[in-house]
């Protein structure tokens, strides 16, 4: 079982700038087949931006996607983990605080995710949760709605 964070993160960030449309964050999350981005502005994390919030703080408010930014829509100051910590600390953060994803920072700037995906490959690679994370994504046609 990994014992610090660095082993069971996604590296590498996928993020966008603060003023990036909800459109723009959207389009970028299909294109990595992600739930989420992060918000950045000169390499420090500001937000969490999750496919649910754009649904919920904007589509089911009605506004117009193209012109509300994903700072607005996102989850500001989220908890943050670093890299060099315990993954039973990684467990217990997201426990207490009831999320799926966590930002792994390092010298204040984001260098990656730790999901609950992650958590169960490593931890419980016989679990349902881990075959359905280690699954790759079905794009055959009828997939998707479009």
């Amino acid at each position: 079982m990994a014992q610090f964070v660095r082993e069971v993160m996604t590296t590498g960030v996928v993020a966008v700038r603060p003023d990036a449309s909800l459109v723009e964050a959207a389009q970028l999350m299909r294109a990595q087949d992600i739930g989420d981005v992060l918000v950045a502005g000169d390499r420090s994390l500001l937000g969490v931006l999750t496919d649910r919030d754009i649904a919920l703080r904007a589509v089911a408010d009605g506004v117009d996607p193209l012109t509300v930014s994903a700072q607005a829509v996102c989850t500001p100051n989220p908890v943050v983990i670093g890299p060099d910590d315990a993954v039973s600390a990684a467990v217990e953060l997201m426990r207490e605080h009831a999320i799926r994803r966590l930002p792994v920072v390092e010298d204040g700037h984001p260098i990656g995710v730790v999901s609950l995906g992650d958590l169960a490959v490593s931890e419980d690679p016989d679990s349902a949760l881990a075959e359905i994370s280690r699954a790759a994504p079905d794009d055959s046609p009828g997939s998707m709605i479009r």
